[in-house]
């Protein structure tokens, strides 16, 4: 058999990841309808479904609805050829959950956390890891990589930057979890993975240009613009919990003063609450029985939103705000108070055809856009 140069390897490869997102997106599907969509010949289709039903990555069921002649052979996805697993490090809890290659979770682990030291978070992440693989189910490809979200500046190379609710500066996580598990890696911004959870899966699904708001201990925000995930120069685009709403204000962890996120997020509700026992849990509670002063704390925290929320708008004109992460809890109490904020604030431009929407994945979105991630690398080859 004559070998292929480099240049026909590439375009073999790139059809070949073409024809495998065009099953997975269009499943049911026929290997003529492909030939047909996709513009490649009907022969390079065939040799390719043979390729991708070796490799188990597809798989066949009996004929389709025919249009006269043959009834054509029906290609499937198979989502539980492999697992990816999806992190999301945040500064009170992590969160890991197990999906098969079509997102969907299959088990999940979840920690409450104190203290957030390097060490002690890389040993719940390893133990977490190590009883997923344990319990997952049996599959050709098991584990075919590991996304992490984290609330920090990350660059392209994996390496956590400044993580500052963490208190981490310059750490090797991705080499550190693939010397681990010797699986691919990857690492992102904890709100960029975010607004891809809501965009493939959840309440961003049918917008082009959405604002994620990932309202946690800190606050940072996922944007995509135009159907794409907008990073910036070196990726460290959305740090928007550190726009400064009070010059000479709260003192916040990131060493300026007066940030979003020190009037505005989890950490700053637990500030105006007082008290040694309080969690964003215990307040919810209380204002489900009506108390007034959990009930004014909420208020406060979305009125903060809103000014923020209002900042952002005025600069992207979305079509969307998504409000996302623990704070999305508190949606029943910080609803309105961010509404009227925005009513009262934003240009009346902006607001005509703004949808403002609260995450439909609740605490899932970052793991599950950071699971996203590494199927999209896995099936990219």
């Amino acid at each position: 058999m004559e070998t292929m140069t480099w240049n026909q390897q590439i375009v073999k490869k790139n059809n070949k990841a073409l024809v495998l997102q065009y099953i997975i997106e269009k499943e049911p599907i026929s290997r003529a309808e492909i030939a047909q969509s996709s513009g490649l010949h009907k022969a390079t289709v065939s040799s390719l479904v043979n390729e991708l039903l070796e490799e188990e990555l597809i798989f066949e069921s009996g004929p389709g609805e025919s249009s006269g002649g043959r009834r054509p052979v029906i290609l499937h996805f198979n989502k539980t050829a492999g697992y990816a697993i999806g992190i999301d490090i945040g500064v009170n809890y992590v969160l890991c959950v197990l999906t098969d290659l079509k997102g969907r979770i299959v088990i999940e682990k979840n920690q409450v956390v104190q203290r957030t030291p390097y060490p002690s978070i890389m040993s719940i992440v390893k133990s977490m890891v190590q009883s997923l693989k344990e319990e997952m189910p049996s599959s050709r490809y098991g584990i075919v990589g590991i996304g992490v979200g984290v609330p920090g500046i990350v660059n392209k190379e994996g390496t956590v930057l400044l993580a500052p609710n963490l208190g981490w500066t310059n750490i090797q996580l991705k080499k550190d979890l693939e010397e681990l598990f010797l699986v691919p890696v990857m690492i992102e911004n904890e709100a960029n993975a975010g607004v891809i959870g809501e965009q493939q899966f959840g309440a961003g699904q049918d917008f082009d240009n959405v604002i994620y708001v990932s309202a946690g201990i800190g606050i940072g925000v996922g944007i995509i613009l135009n159907k794409e995930l907008y990073q910036g120069k070196n990726g460290f685009s959305g740090e928007m919990g550190h726009m400064v709403i009070d010059l000479d204000g709260k003192p916040c962890s990131c060493g300026s003063r007066g940030c979003w996120e020190a009037y505005a997020s989890e950490h700053a509700l637990l500030e105006l609450a007082n008290v040694d026992t309080a969690s964003l849990e215990t307040l919810v509670e209380l204002a489900e029985g009506s108390d007034h002063t959990a009930l004014g704390h909420f208020k406060e925290i979305g009125r903060y939103l809103g000014f923020g929320i209002n900042n952002i708008i005025n600069t992207f004109n979305p079509d969307q705000v998504i409000i996302g992460n623990r704070l999305a809890l508190a949606q029943k109490w910080i609803e309105e108070p961010i509404r009227t904020t925005i009513s009262n604030h934003t240009l009346t431009h902006h607001q005509k055809d703004l949808k403002i929407h609260f995450s439909k994945l609740g605490k899932y979105s970052t793991a599950l856009g950071v699971s996203a991630f590494a199927v999209e690398s896995f099936i990219k080859g």
